[in-house]
């Protein structure tokens, strides 16, 4: 809620208690709100009642009572105090989603990282087998971006090996998760089943879900808005709903629900992060990328608007949304040592 938004919102309290009797005055044309002052209660204050008190013949206490009573569980609003001969104090209700969504675009492509390990030493020994290498170059990764002072060797310092066709490219992105997808107990993944482009592929989910964010935002630009984190709103209209891995056939109307399990998972993003590096699994950090990729892409639909569906603050909120998302993604595949395409 903006201190304009807080106005208007007084004003309809007069307005109400105006309506039902409760006071007899002129409705003001403007209600002026301002932040607190230091050492004051709230984050906002407004003297309306104390500039409403004469006309309407009561004390400002009085007035302030009256308008208090008409505003409380306003949305947005956490709490409405009253304070000195009849100053209505108010503190805003923050907005816990748009302020995941904007630290996770502050942190970029480090969100998740932390110092939990700080002080914690691991030294792997060097090791030339194809899977091992890929697992403790993730392992070096991973623990090192939750503090820890991770290596190989004595000092640290060696790589453990480089295998044959490391230098990078889609063949390799699919051997990386191959390997490291399965847990340490489990047989490896073909390969050559995470070359193929289908919703089948966890892989092509996770790399296309990520290209998916920069084409809504290239779209967004085209439709001429941008991504800002805000109430992300109720769809409340027919969309192209799709269940995980079922790109582009129509459902049914959008739940408004439709973002949560989204959020969920970026907020749980840190925490999968340390289990993984704390467990010395990157299995788990597939996982969560898999996770999230789903939920992107049953969100995505609800980005953009449709038909002459004119772009609101909800689809710049949801395009913020999809843009950490897609930051999350990208992330979270350089952790795994996998590239993160454009385009796809």
């Amino acid at each position: 809620m903006t201190p304009a938004d807080l106005s208007l919102t007084v004003l309809r309290a007069v307005r109400r208690a105006v309506d039902d009797g409760a006071l007899r005055v002129d409705v003001p044309s403007r209600a002026k709100v301002e932040r607190a002052r230091p050492g004051g209660v709230g984050e906002y204050a407004s003297s309306i009642a104390l500039s409403l008190a004469r006309p309407a013949g009561r004390s400002a206490l009085d007035v302030a009572g009256i308008l208090e009573e008409r505003l409380r569980g306003v949305p947005g609003l956490r709490a409405v105090e009253i304070t000195g001969p009849g100053f209505l104090n108010f503190t805003l209700l923050r907005d816990v989603d748009a302020d995941l969504v904007r630290g996770i675009l502050a942190a970029g492509t480090s969100y998740g990282h932390g110092a939990a390990l700080a002080g914690t030493v691991v030294r792997f020994a060097p090791v030339a087998e194809s899977r091992a290498v890929l697992v403790v170059e993730a392992l070096v990764r991973l623990l090192r971006s939750q503090g820890a002072d991770a290596g190989v060797g004595a000092d640290g310092g060696e790589r453990p090996h480089v295998y044959p066709g490391a230098s990078g490219g889609h063949g390799t992105d699919a051997v990386r998760w191959a390997f490291l997808r399965a847990a340490p107990h489990d047989r490896p993944l073909d390969p050559g089943s995470l070359l193929v482009p289908h919703e089948r592929n966890p892989l092509f989910r996770v790399q296309y879900a990520y290209s998916r964010t920069r084409r809504l935002l290239v779209n967004a630009r085209q439709l001429g808005f941008t991504p800002e984190p805000g109430r992300l709103g109720e769809p409340g209209r027919p969309g192209q709903y799709v269940e995980p891995g079922q790109y582009g056939r129509p459902g049914p109307p959008e739940h408004p629900d439709h973002a949560s399990p989204l959020l969920r998972l970026l907020r749980d993003h840190p925490l999968a992060l340390l289990s993984a590096a704390r467990h010395r699994a990157p299995d788990r950090v597939a996982r969560q990328l898999e996770a999230v990729a789903d939920a992107l892409l049953a969100f995505q639909h609800t980005v953009l608007p449709l038909g002459d569906e004119k772009p609101s603050a909800a689809h710049r909120s949801r395009l913020a949304l999809a843009e950490a998302a897609g930051t999350v993604l990208a992330g979270g595949l350089s952790v795994l040592g996998i590239s993160a395409p454009d385009r796809i």
